[in-house]
């Protein structure tokens, strides 16, 4: 209860609610005060509340917006994260998703339905399992793909998938799409693959991303599943901007 006491006696003083001489009361009498103030004023514990947590917001989406200028280069072109769309577009979608995310795979089409209808669309893929090990697997395996030139049809078939993705589904996904599953296996084990993983777990923290799909379109965060309009105007938003 202290945080309680310290954020509303804070009220007070914004608000002009401690009497003169306050600076020479004990702690007992300002907590006395205070009490008396609540039991007289029930309401100043929810507008203190509603005060921190604005203050808290206002705090966090600084920081975020910071972290997004300081790391503008490694999110939009990490040379690490696939880029699908137009690779020279004006506009860059960065995705973070995990393959046995229902609402990725239901976002994956609405993302495709703005691709075709906005050439200058340029998404970057930022591959995050979180989901369990079947999910690490999935992307161990679609990131090593690329090795044999085959990661958009591949990353294309594991989201139009039924069911989760586990490794004897993901590997006969695999040769259904031409990949030499030999190869892959091999190719899994690459650093850099764990490289791509730690650095989506280190920038999905800092987001504060709480769970797949998410979004970050020019300086706007879009946490959860977002239709093809709404994204649309996302990326007007970000080239109105530019």
């Amino acid at each position: 209860m202290r945080w309680i006491f310290t954020l509303t006696l804070s009220f007070f003083c914004l608000f002009g609610l401690v009497r003169p001489g306050a600076a020479e009361m004990t702690q007992a009498e300002i907590k006395q005060l205070a009490l008396e103030a609540i039991l007289e004023n029930p309401e100043i514990i929810r507008q203190a509340i509603t005060l921190l947590q604005q203050r808290d917001e206002a705090s966090s989406a600084t920081q975020v917006q910071a972290l997004l200028s300081e790391q503008r280069t490694l999110l939009e072109r990490d040379p690490n994260a696939p880029v699908i769309g137009n690779n020279k577009g004006d506009v860059t979608v960065i995705e973070f998703f995990d393959y046995n995310c229902p609402y990725c795979k239901r976002a994956w089409s609405e993302l495709n339905t703005v691709m075709a209808q906005d050439p200058d669309v340029r998404v970057v893929l930022r591959e995050w399992p979180i989901l369990g090990e079947a999910s690490v697997y999935a992307t161990r395996a679609s990131l090593a793909a690329r090795k044999q030139g085959r990661y958009v049809e591949f990353h294309n078939a594991l989201m139009a998938s039924k069911g989760r993705a586990q490794p004897a589904s993901v590997m006969a996904i695999a040769k259904s799409v031409g990949l030499d599953t030999a190869q892959l296996k091999a190719d899994m084990k690459s650093p850099e693959i764990d490289e791509h993983i730690e650095t989506s777990m280190r920038l999905a923290r800092a987001l504060n991303f709480s769970g797949t799909p998410a979004y970050i379109i020019g300086d706007a965060l879009a946490p959860g599943m977002v239709a093809a309009d709404e994204l649309k105007t996302m990326i007007a938003q970000a080239r109105a901007a530019q």
